[in-house]
C-alpha cells in the first residue's frame, strides 16, 4: 500500500512539471505534437527508472557520511557527499547516451524530430531533480526509489502528452493573433497547473 501511495503521489501530487516546474524547457519546446511528445516522455521515464535507483545505491553506499564503512573502520568518517552532483549527472549522462544511440538506430524519424532535446535529457532538471528529491526524502530502500522514479516519469510523460494533444487541437482553433504560439501555450499550462493543484488536497 505504501508503494501505491508513493506511486500515485509522485504522478499527481508531486508532479515534476506542475508542482516543481522542472523540465519546462523541453516540455514547452517538444509538446507541439503528440507523437514527438510521447517519444520524449517515454525516454524520460526510461532514464529516470534506470538512473534514480542507481543513484540511490550510489548515495547510500558511497556518498553519504560514513557510507564507506563497509570497506573498513578507517573509512567510517569519510564524507563524499560533495560529489553528489557530479556523480549523479555522470550516471544520467551515461544512460542518456544509451537512449540516444538506441533511438537513432531504431527510430530515426523520432530522433530527427526530437533534435537537440534528446541529448539534453542529460541536463533536464526533472531527471536530476528526481535524484536530489530521492536524496532529500531518504527512501527506505531501492524499491521505493524505483517506485518514485516510475511515478515521476509517468507524471512528466502525462503532462507533456496532455499539452501536446491540446496544442494540436489549438492549431484548428481561432486563437487571437497576439496569443498564437507560446502565448496561448503558457495560458494552457497555467490552467493545467491549477487543475493538478486540486490533487494536493488528497491525503495519501
Amino acid at each position: 500500500m505504501e508503494y501505491i501511495s508513493l506511486f500515485v503521489k509522485s504522478i499527481f501530487v508531486d508532479n515534476m512539471i506542475f508542482a516543481y516546474f522542472l523540465g519546462m524547457c523541453s516540455y514547452l519546446a517538444v509538446s507541439k505534437n503528440v507523437k514527438t511528445a510521447n517519444g520524449l516522455g517515454i525516454a524520460v521515464i526510461f532514464v529516470l527508472l534506470c538512473t534514480l535507483p542507481l543513484n540511490y545505491l550510489l548515495d547510500r553506499y558511497v556518498l553519504q557520511p560514513g557510507a564507506l564503512s563497509w570497506l573498513g573502520d578507517s573509512f567510517k568518517d569519510v564524507d563524499l557527499s560533495f560529489l553528489s552532483f557530479i556523480l549523479f549527472i555522470a550516471v544520467i549522462a551515461a544512460f542518456v547516451q544509451i537512449v540516444e544511440m538506441v533511438v537513432e538506430k531504431f527510430l530515426p524519424a523520432l530522433y530527427s524530430s526530437l533534435g537537440i532535446f534528446l541529448p539534453l535529457i542529460a541536463v533536464n532538471c526533472a531527471i536530476l531533480g528526481g535524484s536530489l528529491f530521492m536524496q532529500q526524502r531518504e527512501f527506505a530502500g531501492v524499491g521505493e526509489a524505483a517506485t518514485y522514479a516510475l511515478g515521476s516519469g509517468i507524471g512528466w510523460w502525462l503532462a507533456i502528452v496532455a499539452l501536446a494533444a491540446i496544442r494540436e487541437k489549438l492549431a484548428y482553433s481561432k486563437v487571437p493573433a497576439p496569443l498564437k504560439g507560446l502565448g496561448i501555450t503558457f495560458m494552457v499550462v497555467g490552467l493545467m497547473g491549477m487543475a493538478f493543484m486540486t490533487f494536493m488536497g488528497i491525503s495519501l
